[in-house]
């Protein structure tokens, strides 16, 4: 049986803060909302933030702050798309030995995402 699409689950301590964030920083847009959850969407990627102010935050997990790397078309604009904005970069954009080119990025809230474009 075929996976046919994926989700990513975020908790998130501020969630107007965080949908802010995605929305403006990131370029995703709102898909659905309700009280304590909103999800949003950039072209086939969905991300559900659901607040949760008393959790650990990303930022002490260390690398488990990781949750996502997202295959995507025209790396290059993308980055300079990022770059235009207050993105912080956890990763420089490069290409890297096993045939990505890719870059990684901070959220607000502290959780990683590596953006990539096979070379």
């Amino acid at each position: 049986m075929p996976i046919t699409n994926t989700r990513y689950v975020l908790a998130v301590s501020d969630l107007a803060r965080s949908v802010d964030y995605y929305t403006q920083q990131l370029g995703f847009s709102i898909r659905f909302a309700f009280p304590g959850w909103t999800y949003v969407q950039r072209d086939q990627c969905i991300i559900m933030l659901g607040e949760c102010p008393n959790e650990i935050p990303p930022t002490a997990l260390g690398d488990h702050a990781y949750f996502a790397y997202i295959e995507v078309e025209d790396i290059d604009a993308l980055h300079e798309e990022y770059s235009q904005k207050e993105v912080r970069f956890r990763k420089s954009l490069r290409t890297e030995d096993w045939g990505m080119k890719e870059f990684a990025v901070q959220t607000i809230d502290g959780h990683r995402i590596m953006f990539g474009e096979e070379a």
